[in-house]
């Protein structure tokens, strides 16, 4: 049986105690959708909607990496285990930082 898919509200949940955890109130940005004119902070409503976005399309493609799997003795696989690079969305920008 597949998965069912998260409603909004269920990813609002996760996005904002995910948020919560590192310090980052949504409560503190403009109510709504449209931008607050003075500081062109996003409103609430489409940060979630970006980050609900997100999520639907990034998340799952990101958990479903596991590493390949090793070869030779006990050692050689733990150095070969620590060495594996984690998965990125965007890996050209972290090519470019590493070869600067």
């Amino acid at each position: 049986m597949a998965p069912t898919p998260p409603t909004d509200a269920e990813l609002d949940v996760m996005i904002r105690a995910r948020l919560a955890a590192v310090g980052i109130d949504l409560d503190q940005l403009p109510p709504g959708t449209a931008p607050d004119p003075e500081t062109g902070a996003p409103g609430q409503a489409a940060v979630l909607a970006s980050l609900r976005a997100f999520a639907r399309s990034s998340l799952a493609e990101l958990s479903a990496w596991v590493p390949p799997a090793p070869s030779g003795t006990p050692a050689d696989q733990a150095v070969e285990l620590s060495q594996q690079a984690a998965p990125m969305l965007y890996p050209s920008i972290s090519t470019a930082w590493r070869d600067a």
